[in-house]
């Protein structure tokens, strides 16, 4: 999203952050606890697959981290999962955002069939349920629905303002607890949409120079708010058109 034009003259440098994954900075809630457990429960899973299913933001790459740390686990990507599966192995397995990369459906059933059977644990994660993944056969839909599934959502207002906290600190940037006070009960209610205030605020003070305060997160509701309804409108014309 742009800065408004009129706003600052300084130009915001990207310093690039990287948020935290380390085992002891997941902050647990009522909307992730019974994930966070199952993840802590390796190797004493009584199943061998597991999926974690959440918005962007919501957790599930922090969580899928502390099990790749704990288990060791091989992390797959749609370049190197035909090797994983022709190479036969027994270690633990990553596969992330299974829903929107084009992973190849033969050589995902064949891992969902390792785990299905005991032979290897593998930890799934996805934006979507299961029924709107793009999988083009019923047999390997029905070996995901085998999964046991837990769901990622920030479930009330602390819960999303400990995320505050934690996107802020991050990125290193100190926040006054009214500023988040300010900002929870007038965001739209998720994770993904914290996390995007959140970039908005900093790069405005960046811009400006300050710190982040009431006033430039009054701007930054404000300009999430335009940006959406600026879209709304587009999908509407976009159908009024067809």
């Amino acid at each position: 999203m742009p800065l408004p034009e009129d706003g600052p003259r300084q130009l915001p440098l990207d310093l690039g952050h990287e948020p935290s994954h380390a085992e002891d900075d997941f902050l647990v809630g009522a909307g992730n606890a019974l994930a966070h457990a199952r993840i802590l429960a390796w190797p004493h899973w009584p199943d061998g697959m597991t999926l974690l299913v959440g918005p962007a933001a919501s957790g599930k790459s922090h969580l899928a981290r502390i099990f790749v740390d704990r288990s060791h686990a091989l992390v797959v990507a749609p370049q190197t999962i035909g090797a994983v599966a022709a190479a036969q192995g027994s270690e633990p397995l990553l596969i992330e955002d299974v829903d929107r990369l084009d992973y190849d459906e033969h050589d995902l059933f064949h891992l969902l069939n390792q785990a299905m059977r005991g032979e290897r644990a593998l930890l799934l994660t996805a934006r979507d349920e299961v029924a709107h993944w793009p999988l083009r056969t019923e047999d390997a839909r029905s070996r995901v629905r085998r999964a046991t599934v837990f769901r990622l959502e920030p479930s009330d207002d602390i819960e999303l303002s400990q995320m505050f906290v934690k996107l802020f600190g991050d990125r290193q940037v100190r926040i006054d607890p009214r500023v988040i006070g300010y900002l929870v009960p007038r965001m739209e209610r998720s994770a993904e949409e914290a996390a995007a205030l959140v970039d908005l605020m900093d790069r405005l003070a960046l811009a400006r120079g300050s710190a982040v305060t009431r006033t430039i997160a009054a701007e930054a509701l404000a300009l999430r708010g335009s940006a959406k309804q600026a879209g709304r409108q587009q999908d509407w014309d976009a159908e009024t058109d067809e």
